[in-house]
């Protein structure tokens, strides 16, 4: 993992004792409000529904167990025994004093953290796959990539100030799993036919009120120009994009508006006034920086360890938990391992004190003292050997981490909603912990397959709906809480947007809802067919009918 150097922690030093001073005088009621307001802004503290909120930065997913005992210890210091993590791979704290503020970012900056850009009209955490460096269909590890666009893009003078929030994800998969398409800058890694590095740039992505897949803006950018290049896109959006109107002010707006031609003519124009210029990159940069990301050192293993078949086949229980949370590894004999979020019951990305320095524990133990964020709100141990995934397991297990449901119906995707958030115009949590209460059973579940179900509790899309296989959206009706329902969407390489089914529905329908959504996937589906496979080929008529049948014969059963 990247280390910071004497200059990254004198930045962040000063930044604390900064902010420290900005609040004091604040308190003291020598800031006012709409003073202070951008200033904490730029601090990632926001002020929610009940209390502050405070967003720690996770760059690109990845955390070193020293840091994960530190959120656990904040947790447990300053708020009320937990955290969540977002969508963006980054840590939410929900209920910290205002005046404690200054002093957790404090000993943030002891472990290398902080939540610079983490809100406000700038460009944001970097994010990227959660399994780079070990997943076995990697082509070339993002991680340097995502740590030099990182350092480029933070305090950037020219960027501070931009007409919305900027999002930049980096793949270097054949599988994306950074969802790079719904990003404002997706950089897809590549190698040309002579085998030189360089990104395949999407440009214009983005959920939110107004969905929409990105356009390729340049199909090759040599590595050395990519700085450049990006500089450009946000030097023609800053230049161009709208400030009068928040709902029009994003990438994706202008983008649609002149369309991608013309756009592309403007950011190429800016671009050559760019290249060869300060941005540019060099060998030595490049290798400055991936030398932090060199492998682990692995042990020379056989591909297949024994021991860990025989468990397999001796324990049913672990069985089941290897086969939805364990994953493939690049280097022979080892796998990775995904620790569930999504126990029922509890909020979906809630993680307490005590399972934070239980994962902290098992990274130490077992996973080279590194864990990885996912963007569906659970963690990963990257490098453990097979030998040792039963003793992960039990541990995980005791920890309340080993539910078997990763990629199931219940590995649910949801925002805090309005238990917390200002902006909700409906409840998150609630309506997952309801679904997944439906849908308790493990076996049933295994025999469903691969759903994603994603919900938001407003139209900003925090939790990704539009992109969920079955999505879910909260909306105001008359002053009470409904439920929009989308189904078709999807990540990846195929991502897709979901098409709403029909009117909304009320809380305590949602159970109901998705169980007729689920029965009508298993009477259509194909061998081996997936819930969104199913919905390609059918398409949604035969899933809209059904619903709205059963709802019917639901009301004429309780005249």
């Amino acid at each position: 993992m990247y280390q910071y150097d004497e200059y990254d922690q004198r930045i962040v030093d000063e930044r604390v004792a900064q902010f420290r001073d900005q609040t004091q005088r604040y308190l003291a009621g020598e800031l006012g409000e709409d003073e202070y307001r951008p200033l904490r802004l730029q601090n990632g503290l926001y002020i929610q529904r009940y209390a502050p909120m405070l967003r720690i930065a996770v760059p690109y997913g990845n955390l070193r167990a020293d840091q994960v005992r530190m959120l656990g210890h904040i947790a447990r210091t300053y708020d009320r025994g937990y955290g969540h993590f977002t969508t963006r791979q980054n840590m939410q704290f929900n209920w910290p004093k205002l005046e404690d503020v200054p002093e957790i970012l404090a000993q943030l900056a002891t472990v290398q953290m902080h939540a610079i850009q983490t809100s406000g009209n700038c460009i944001r955490n970097v994010t990227s796959d959660p399994f780079a460096g070990v997943a076995a269909d990697e082509e070339i590890d993002p991680r340097p990539w995502c740590e030099i666009v990182r350092q480029w893009s933070t305090f950037h003078p020219e960027f501070a100030f931009l007409p919305r929030k900027f999002k930049i994800a980096v793949n270097g998969a054949k599988e994306d799993r950074a969802v790079i398409q719904v990003h404002d800058i997706g950089l897809d890694l590549k190698r040309s036919a002579e085998g030189t590095i360089g990104f395949r740039v999407l440009v214009g992505g983005g959920l939110g009120r107004t969905p929409i897949i990105g356009e390729e803006i340049s199909s090759f950018v040599p590595w050395q120009d990519i700085l450049s290049y990006c500089e450009a896109i946000l030097r023609v959006y800053n230049l161009n994009g709208r400030r009068d109107n928040a709902y029009k002010a994003r990438i994706k707006i202008l983008v649609k508006a002149l369309g991608i031609d013309a756009f592309r003519s403007q950011v190429e124009a800016e671009f050559a006034h760019l290249k060869g210029g300060p941005s540019t990159l060099t060998v030595e940069e490049v290798h400055r920086v991936a030398d932090h990301f060199v492998d682990p050192s692995y042990e020379t293993l056989p591909a297949s360890d024994a021991g860990y078949t025989a468990q397999l086949a001796a324990n049913k229980a672990f069985a089941a938990w290897a086969r939805r949370n364990v994953r493939a590894h690049k280097q022979p004999g080892y796998a990775s391992v995904v620790l569930s979020l999504k126990k029922p019951g509890i909020a979906p990305g809630d993680i307490t004190a005590d399972q934070l320095d239980s994962v902290a524990a098992l990274a130490d133990a077992f996973s080279f003292g590194e864990v990885r964020v996912t963007h569906e709100q659970n963690m990963v141990l990257a490098d453990v050997r097979q030998s040792d995934l039963f003793a992960v397991w039990e541990g995980a297990r005791e920890a309340g981490l080993a539910t078997p449901n990763i990629g199931l119906l219940t590995d649910i995707i949801a925002c805090p909603g309005g238990d917390f958030c200002a902006l909700a115009n409906a409840k998150s949590i609630p309506i997952a912990n309801a679904i997944q209460a439906r849908f308790d059973d493990l076996d049933y579940l295994h025999d469903i397959g691969e759903i994603e179900i994603n919900i938001s509790g407003c139209m900003n899309a925090c939790g990704h709906h539009h992109v969920g296989h079955i999505g879910v959206l909260g909306v105001d009706k008359n002053g009470q809480e409904w439920y929009q329902v989308s189904i078709g969407g999807d990540q990846g390489n195929d991502t897709s947007l979901g098409k709403v089914i029909g009117p909304s529905f009320a809380a305590d329908e949602m159970p109901d809802v998705v169980s007729s959504l689920v029965q009508t996937y298993t009477a259509n589906r194909h061998d081996d067919e997936r819930f969104i496979d199913t919905v390609r080929r059918v398409g949604a008529e035969p899933f809209k009918t059904q619903v709205y049948a059963d709802r019917e014969e639901r009301k004429q059963a309780h005249v």
